[in-house]
């Protein structure tokens, strides 16, 4: 990633001009010799007629930078409005989000006052991919992505960032004893990856007991990695037994471009009232100063601030009577900061960087597997009597199979329900019907056409297909629940 004086800058929505304000105020205090480009994002944009929230002019501004600090923004409700933040991350290949979470304790309030906790998400496929569809009246579906590639650079950014930060341990999260051929790629590459960093520990949770593991036992975790959805959920997790989601920062790396943030939201409910906590923003901007070479003033401005802390000077969000010593808005907390630069901490451990930390990550091109149509599921938008599992199934044996392609079974909301099934589960009006060849043949995309001109002539309203392949000779798709 090429280093930068100059970086893009966008204030936001609801309190973000007021936090951003503070952060540039405690920046060029600090004189981290950064110049600043502007632009508008985020709600206004939107009400333009920009349904991704940001307009031509500033995409070419941001991308000839390569930095952005970026303020929280408020995305329209109502449909036809894409989150902004999904939009620059995946356009932008910001592949990495890093969220570290550390308690400050007695000052900020937490169970846990050794906890020292970075989370590394995947930042571009899973769920948050935004692939849906509505397939009958009943049913609608969204596709969950994840690839080989993905995959392996963001856990190689785990390990990667383990090493250059002195880190002990990476811990895999996923879901994958339920989605095994999605999640379980992911933690077959972690697997994979991890035994080139023998210097490094690893280990493996189901993101069930992973999460509760982060809400009550997070000291006993290092560093964290885990797909886009599940990162998304433990870091707010993380954030909260830390002490506060106003407190941390997010780094979004890429290849090429990177973007810094807060964690937390807009806001909107308590904006222009000059009580927000900028402090998640103003760590995430020191963040940006340690990516840009510049990390000698992000301890400057981090150990001013824990200071801060230090002295009792808080705002409303973490303000206790019986600890802290001053109330203060967000103006008069970036003004303390300030007052304190040069300062360290007595109690609080002071930010040390190393100044040569630079992470990179490679991944390269694999061969393409050998891959052998061996069937394909035909989902069927269908009510008939009663719903009756036999009467589809008997139909579309008889009816609809071809010579290359017989149907095998058909579930529903991917429980078995012919042939056998039981008549007490529950059945939408979404069928998954699977055809195969009864010799166990390879087939062409041309038997798929024909068995679909079979099914429509029998009178089904087909909505969807999935084929069915081998690759190097192993099943890539799942079985039903019950088959």
């Amino acid at each position: 990633m090429k280093k930068t004086n100059r970086i893009t800058v966008a204030h936001g929505d609801g309190i973000g001009p007021e936090i951003m304000d503070a952060t540039l105020r405690i920046m060029d205090a600090a004189e981290v010799g950064l110049s600043y480009d502007t632009i508008e994002i985020g709600e206004k944009v939107y009400e333009a007629g920009h349904k991704s929230g940001i307009s031509p002019d500033s995409w070419e501004t941001l991308r000839n930078n390569g930095v952005l600090l970026k303020a929280p923004i408020t995305t329209p409700q109502g449909g036809g409005y894409k989150s902004l933040n999904v939009t620059i991350r995946k356009s932008l290949g910001l592949f990495s989000n890093v969220r570290p979470f550390r308690a400050y304790p007695p000052y900020v309030p937490s169970f846990f006052p050794h906890m020292d906790l970075v989370i590394i998400r995947e930042n571009e496929e899973d769920l948050y991919a935004g692939i849906e569809h509505q397939q009958t009246s009943e049913v609608v579906q969204t596709l969950k992505l994840i690839s080989e590639p993905g995959s392996e650079k963001i856990v190689r950014y785990a390990f990667e960032y383990a090493r250059a930060y002195g880190r002990k341990k990476v811990t895999c999260m996923t879901k994958d004893n339920i989605m095994k051929h999605t999640d379980g790629l992911f933690h077959r590459v972690f697997n994979e990856v991890a035994k080139e960093y023998p210097d490094i520990e690893s280990d493996h949770w189901i993101i069930d007991i992973g999460s509760a593991v982060v809400a009550a036992r997070p000291e006993s975790l290092d560093v964290v990695v885990t797909l886009n959805l599940y990162g998304d959920v433990i870091s707010d997790i993380a954030a909260e037994v830390a002490g506060s989601v106003g407190m941390a920062g997010s780094a979004n790396i890429g290849m090429n471009h990177s973007m810094f943030e807060a964690i937390h939201g807009s806001a909107p409910d308590i904006a222009g009232q000059d009580i927000a906590n900028p402090s998640g923003l103003l760590n995430g901007a020191c963040m940006m100063l340690v990516q840009l070479g510049k990390a000698d003033k992000a301890e400057l401005i981090q150990n001013a601030w824990l200071k801060t802390l230090e002295d009792g000077i808080h705002t409303a969000d973490i303000y206790r009577a019986q600890r802290s010593k001053e109330k203060v808005g967000t103006k008069a907390f970036a003004d303390a900061i300030i007052e304190r630069m040069g300062q360290m901490p007595n109690k609080l451990k002071p930010v040390k960087y190393n100044s040569e930390v630079s992470i990179k990550v490679d991944v390269k091109e694999k061969p393409p597997m050998k891959k052998e149509l061996v069937g394909v599921d035909v989902f069927i938008d269908w009510r008939g009597t009663d719903r009756d599992p036999n009467e589809i199934g008997d139909r579309l044996l008889n009816d609809a199979s071809t010579k290359k392609l017989k149907l095998k079974l058909i579930s529903n909301r991917g429980v078995l329900v012919f042939p056998g099934g039981m008549k007490e589960t529950f059945k939408t009006d979404h069928w998954r019907c699977r055809f195969v060849n009864p010799e166990g043949k390879i087939l062409q995309n041309q038997d798929v056409l024909d068995l679909l001109a079979s099914v429509q002539a029998a009178g089904f309203d087909f909505i969807k297909t999935e084929h069915l392949y081998h690759f190097d000779g192993e099943r890539g798709y799942s079985l039903s629940q019950g088959e």
